[in-house]
């Protein structure tokens, strides 16, 4: 079944941006244009579903209605007002509306919510004599506004809720890394490749095993979305069930056949609380057979018996409380020694947020491509290990590296690769990124 070309922008933490773009060509993504928030693109509703079935890096994949100046909240009622919402939404349905400022002359992002909540429930109330109702909690009808100086966006969130919730974790552990960033490392560290070859993944620091349980969806073709029981697109009067149900159906087979190829899997942790919720987001993921945790100190992580190489990531603390840096030096030397004692012919993949204990590795990164962690400004160090035996323990580098902001990836749209920044970072440093102003409206 045919369906219309419509205008969609998805978006995605600043850092990942790249590898969505890459991604969304896979998906058929058409005339798609980078921005510092996301994609902008072109593409029908199938489309869109399959962004939100399969995206592994996108937070959310909005639908714009309209585009209009709004520089005071009397003109944004007004052109709210205007948009056809009886054809979306159900008189009776439910509604959200979140908001976002940059620069815009309405200085309240919740009053600007509350404003095209009343013109959408003005507007059913004055045709049907029946209104809308407001809720967050996974309503019928998601709707985004972005006020950009004095021009305003409404947009539907298919999405309804970040695309990151995959629908397999409920215990994140003491410091989760997002899905979708959790993507983003096995991507930047060429799993993918490692993966297609039989080779292993093991993550000595797995927490609560986002990064297994990524790792295993993507070696197994895996649909992302496939668990989540709610998307924005569900209560939309728009919306096209037998075209969702076949595609479903296709992520169903591909996962079947997905899981006999699955290359070997292993976590470990030190903490029992974090193995808890690891193994409880495997078995919510289906993955309890596929993906081998045990309990495990980093300074007895060896190669498990009879894996092939493969690639080691690891996300160790950053220590950002103070006090905490000192303490955790010991950590990252005891890792660099593991890896280079027992892991020769592996890749290895360390994310981190602090400059100075990633030089208590002790091991040279070939490539540190930038990835935020919410606010915080990270890099994914590269290394590949050598065969060779070590003759003493190499000298740490200084408690600075130079910035180097590409790094080579299979991608399926080559980018051109400018000269590295050589910009020097000092070790206490922690960059924070703008802030925006963000609401929702209530009743």
């Amino acid at each position: 079944m045919k369906t219309e070309i419509s205008d969609f922008f998805v978006t995605a933490p600043r850092t990942l941006v790249a590898l969505l773009a890459s991604e969304l060509a896979t998906l058929a993504a058409q005339e798609a244009q980078e921005s510092g928030a996301g994609v902008a693109c072109r593409g029908d509703l199938v489309f869109a579903y399959r962004v939100c079935l399969w995206s592994r890096l996108a937070s959310r994949i909005l639908l714009p209605l309209a585009t209009f100046r709004a520089p005071d909240a009397e003109a944004l009622y007004r052109g709210a007002a205007t948009i056809a919402w009886e054809e979306h939404l159900a008189a009776e349905g439910t509604l959200a509306v979140d908001c976002t400022l940059i620069d815009a002359a309405i200085r309240h992002s919740h009053y600007a919510a509350l404003r095209v909540k009343d013109a959408i429930v003005d507007r059913f109330r004055d045709a049907f004599g029946v209104r809308p109702s407001v809720t967050q909690e996974r309503p019928d009808l998601r709707i985004n506004l972005h006020i950009e100086k004095d021009v305003a966006t409404l947009s539907l969130d298919l999405s309804g809720e970040s695309l990151h919730r995959r629908g397999y974790r409920e215990d994140g552990g003491l410091a989760p890394l997002k899905e979708n960033l959790a993507a983003a490392i096995l991507l930047r560290a060429g799993w993918p490749e490692v993966a297609a070859a039989g080779g292993t993944l093991l993550d000595p620091m797995c927490g609560s095993g986002t990064l297994l349980l990524e790792g295993a969806l993507m070696a197994a073709d895996i649909a992302p979305g496939l668990l989540r029981g709610y998307f924005g697109f569900l209560g939309w009067r728009r919306h096209q069930p037998a075209l969702w149900e076949g595609l479903i159906a296709e992520a169903e087979k591909r996962r079947l056949a997905g899981l006999g190829g699955l290359p070997p899997i292993f976590g470990s942790d030190s903490d029992p609380r974090a193995l808890r919720a690891a193994h409880a987001n495997a078995a919510r993921a289906g993955l309890s057979e596929r993906v081998s945790i045990i309990r495990r100190e980093v300074a007895e992580m060896l190669p498990p018996e009879g894996a092939p190489v493969g690639l080691v990531v690891a996300n160790p603390p950053y220590g950002e409380r103070l006090g905490e840096e000192a303490a955790l030096v010991s950590l990252y030397e005891t890792l660099g020694r593991r890896l280079k004692e027992h892991f020769g012919g592996w890749r290895a993949a360390v994310f981190t947020g602090n400059p100075a204990l990633a030089g208590h590795l002790a091991l040279r990164a070939h490539c540190r491509p930038s990835l935020d962690n919410g606010p915080l400004r990270c890099r994914l160090l590269h290394f590949t290990l050598s065969t060779r035996p070590q003759r003493g323990a190499e000298p740490p580098p200084p408690a600075f590296f130079w910035t180097a902001t590409t790094c080579s990836v299979t991608e399926t749209r080559p980018k051109v690769s400018s000269r590295p920044s050589r910009r020097l970072v000092s070790p206490g440093r922690r960059p924070w990124t703008t802030r925006r102003t963000v609401a929702s409206a209530s009743m």
